[in-house]
């Protein structure tokens, strides 16, 4: 194996073949199957800057950082220079006003993570056999590379835990969250998965499912070739309703969604119409053990059609299609009593202004302390039926 290891940001992912960057990104499907994750694939990563989603403008500049052993490409990470905090879900607004309330400048910074995608998976993607090399040059590479130009901050974001416990053996901070997750446990049917419940959660999802689908219209499972792009018309409107509500404006570009339309053997939509008129949908991405559900939209509003569309056919499809769990999204409660169980999240901080790392710090060790008692306590109060009830 080669000694030296040449490091390298790249201002654009069509810089790198698609061959290279999947092989380190998803080897998995050199057997032609799904990737494991599309979120760090070549052409998901692409459609979002190809779209003008992440590029100039958005306060996202690419800066992939890649890693090369005797000319070979052995690792390579999504990187962005940040201008600010918004699309991330992993908050560190209070960092960023504490740092310039003492006189620090705390942007740009630089984010290792998939752009307004709260989806865990690996960030240090590295070819087979380069894993411990090619993930400890990117973790140098980072931190050198913040360091040299005077850069506050570098962020792994929704990173894997291992990788999260690497950073933090190379000096870096772990911080840990909560997300809501679906787990299947072998179920034959929706039936069975609702008989592993206790008797009030069963009959309130079933009534709840009941009063959803008594909304006047029809639901559909949408994938591949059914997918068309008048489908794409629709949820772009759905899409910009719920973003301009939740962030102010929709971080992705009406262009994304057609770049999607490519990938849409990866997708299913679940579209609700009533009187030949799309009113709702939900939006997921397809792995190969796991449904990601990303975004949901309406322009009518229905009692409980938003956790049919989103956590309840989302399970149902998963079980059919033999699926290991289902991922919903960043935060809520609300999952828990839907048969969603808390689960932690992973990031890692390397923080260059020795105060600010150490106010970091204390704040990551109280921070971590209360996530991990309350998936403890959530994870009791769960859904399912208790041994022998």
């Amino acid at each position: 194996m080669p000694d030296t290891i040449e490091l390298s940001l790249i201002p654009a992912i069509d810089q790198i073949d698609p061959r290279d960057w999947d092989l380190c990104a998803c080897p998995e499907t050199q057997d032609g199957g799904r990737p494991f994750d599309p979120f760090t694939t070549h052409r998901f990563l692409s459609a979002l800057e190809e779209s003008g989603s992440v590029g100039p403008g958005t306060g996202w500049a690419p800066r992939h950082i890649v890693a090369r052993a005797g000319g070979a490409l052995i690792a390579v990470a999504p990187l962005y220079l940040k201008s600010h905090s918004q699309g991330e879900y992993v908050f560190d607004h209070g960092w960023a006003d504490a740092f310039e309330r003492a006189g620090g400048q705390y942007y740009p910074k630089l984010q290792g993570a998939v752009p307004f995608s709260p989806v865990a998976g690996r960030r240090l993607l590295t070819a087979p056999g380069f894993e411990v090399t090619g993930r400890a040059a990117l973790l140098d590479g980072m931190a050198q590379i913040a360091a040299e130009a005077g850069l506050s901050s570098v962020h792994l974001t929704f990173c894997a835990e291992d990788e999260a416990r690497i950073a933090e053996g190379a000096g870096w901070l772990h911080r840990i969250g909560q997300q809501f997750h679906w787990f299947n446990r072998g179920y034959p049917s929706f039936e069975a998965f609702l008989a592993d419940l206790s008797s009030r959660k069963r009959k309130a999802i079933r009534k709840e499912r009941e009063r959803a689908n008594a909304f006047g219209g029809t639901i559909r499972a949408l994938t591949g070739d059914e997918i068309t792009p008048a489908h794409w018309d629709a949820f772009w409107t759905f899409y910009q309703d719920t973003g301009s509500r939740k962030w102010g404006r929709p971080y992705l570009t009406r262009a994304f969604f057609d770049r999607l339309h490519e990938m849409r053997d990866d997708v299913l939509l679940f579209l609700a119409e009533r009187d030949g008129r799309p009113v709702a949908g939900a939006l997921n991405l397809i792995g190969r053990d796991t449904l990601f559900g990303r975004y949901w939209g309406c322009v009518e509003d229905h009692p409980f059609l938003h956790f049919e569309l989103c956590y309840h056919r989302a399970v149902e499809w998963a079980i059919a299609q033999g699926l290991a769990r289902v991922e919903a999204g960043a935060q809520g409660e609300h999952k828990l009593a839907r048969g969603y169980l808390p689960v932690p999240t992973h990031s890692a901080h390397w923080i260059g202004h020795p105060g600010l790392r150490d106010a970091v710090a204390r704040f990551l060790d109280a921070e971590r302390a209360a996530v991990d008692e309350d998936i403890e306590i959530l994870t009791d109060l769960g859904p399912f039926r208790r041994v022998g009830s």
